[in-house]
């Protein structure tokens, strides 16, 4: 038996255990049969995108804010800024400093300080290329209480031997080392040249196809307790929308005054507004097959014993040196997709838990990606699992009505990299309503009440000296204590060259 198949054998062993101790314990109070859990994940949605946060959104999202609607929607819930590590937190609970899959995955290993070719002041960290075989996937929790686990749409977790059938999935529709769309196909549309998801018909849109799947796993299941994952490869670039919906966006955008486009967020630029018609078309498909998924929920009478999650994996796409590939506005929030700013890591989030929730209720508690795990858990009646929950809190007291519940732990941010979209090597810390960020090329930071200045607009680490350095050694202790990788001087650096982030 090599290493990895010890770790996975003493894994199975401890999930057996808990099984049993948890079949012989009497059930929990209030909790009553387990619920079904579909977790909707959107790669790339800004928190301004979706009419629940944003009643002035240029895209039509009536099926989010149905779901908003019938359930609690958070106000200050976070993410990482780019995707494969708030993949990786939400599959097993913990900060990507321990899991060591801090950056997107790059297979060919660019974005590595062993590849780096881009001119800039530091080397970025080197990150972990798989989710780790040894951690208990949230699906590997789920999967020894009876549940049936589904995957589909964009895992970006690690190569054969890691992907979702690898990690506890019992279904995998789509779920590959990379998102489809970026194989020898067309994207959003057939062939897809994906190993795990065969071709559609002519005309077939991936999104409304990823919605088919998990429909008809819902339908398979629906007599025994599910845990459903729909990750949409949207509305990620490449930008390809269908043509009824691109046309619809097109007109809708001849009626607007859009007035200045683009501002600057040094050293890129950023977009102001919410026109562009692609991107809506995108948004709305999205939004449509999110639909499909509500419909046979409430078809199969499901709706009543189903958890429903909505979260997005990082900020929108507003930022960049190439301003066709900066779709959307997430103002009135900071910067985007690649950025510790508010608009890189606070993301649209929705929780519809049947007996917990209230229709149409709001939360401003702040919520992170690792909270996901244990919460879920919890209103399953499930124990949380020592070995993974040494970040995330159950944010089940927060669903109950006029709860006043507060995390009350900060949420901390690493993130050792230079985007693609014009970001730098950076920490953060939000403890209540203020948040610091830390940048690692010079050690510069920046303080900010949220509360006051959602925008970060004005830095108040000069006018709160005690404040900034308490935070500052928060980030730190708390770097030391997750074991944080961080950049490095690079000696090829030529300050005499553009930096070309």
């Amino acid at each position: 038996m090599n290493g990895r198949e010890v770790l996975r054998f003493s894994a199975a062993v401890f999930l057996a255990v808990s099984l049993e101790t948890a079949m012989a314990a009497p059930p929990k109070a209030g909790t009553g049969d387990k619920p079904n859990i579909v977790f909707i994940l959107v790669d790339d949605l800004g928190w301004a995108d979706v009419s629940p946060n944003n009643k002035a959104t240029f895209y039509d999202t009536p099926n989010v804010q149905r779901l908003a609607g019938s359930g609690m929607r958070f106000t200050d819930a976070y993410a990482m800024p780019v995707c494969s590590p708030t993949r990786a937190t939400l599959m097993t609970g913990k900060y990507p400093t321990r899991t060591g899959i801090t950056d997107y995955i790059n297979h060919p290993g660019g974005n590595q300080p062993g590849k780096w070719l881009r001119n800039t002041r530091l080397l970025p960290a080197p990150y972990t290329g798989a989710l780790p075989l040894e951690e208990v996937t949230l699906a590997e929790a789920f999967k020894p209480h009876g549940y049936a686990t589904f995957f589909a749409g964009k895992w970006h977790l690690g190569l054969e031997g890691f992907l979702p059938e690898d990690q506890g999935f019992d279904v995998n529709r789509g779920g590959i080392d990379r998102g489809c769309l970026f194989g020898p196909g067309n994207g959003y549309f057939p062939p897809y040249h994906c190993p795990r998801l065969e071709d559609g018909p002519p005309g077939e849109h991936l999104p409304d196809r990823l919605a088919s799947e998990t429909v008809k796993f819902i339908e398979a299941n629906r007599k025994r307790p599910f845990l459903a994952c729909l990750a949409f490869h949207s509305v990620h670039t490449p930008l390809q929308g269908r043509a009824d919906l691109v046309v619809k966006y097109q007109r809708k955008r001849t009626a607007l005054d859009p007035g200045k486009i683009w501002g600057e967020e040094s050293p890129v630029s950023v977009r102001l507004v919410q026109e562009h018609a692609v991107y809506g078309a995108m948004v709305e498909a999205m939004d449509q097959a999110v639909g499909k998924v509500l419909d046979a929920l409430d078809r199969h009478d499901l709706a009543g014993s189903t958890v429903v999650v909505f979260f997005s994996d990082n900020g929108g796409l507003s930022t960049g040196n190439n301003r066709k590939y900066a779709p959307t506005s997430n103002l009135p929030l900071r910067a985007g997709k690649g950025w510790l700013y508010e608009g890189g890591i606070r993301v649209p989030c929705l929780v519809r838990a049947p007996g917990v929730t209230r229709p149409g209720t709001v939360s401003h508690a702040p919520v992170f990606a690792t909270d996901f795990y244990p919460t879920l858990l919890d209103l399953a009646g499930l124990d949380l699992l020592p070995q993974q929950h040494l970040d995330g809190v159950s944010f089940k007291p927060a669903l109950a009505p006029d709860s006043d519940w507060s995390r009350g732990r900060p949420v901390f941010w690493h993130y050792p990299h230079y985007g693609n979209q014009g970001g730098a090597p950076s920490g953060a810390v939000r403890a209540g309503d203020w948040k610091l960020i830390e940048w690692y090329e010079d050690g510069r930071v920046e303080l900010f009440n949220l509360a006051a200045d959602a925008g970060e607009t004005t830095n108040l680490a000069n006018a709160e000296p005690e404040r900034t350095a308490r935070m500052r050694r928060m980030l730190h202790d708390w770097r030391t204590q997750t074991g944080a990788s961080m950049p490095t001087t690079n000696p090829q650096f030529d300050a005499d060259r553009k930096e070309g982030r």
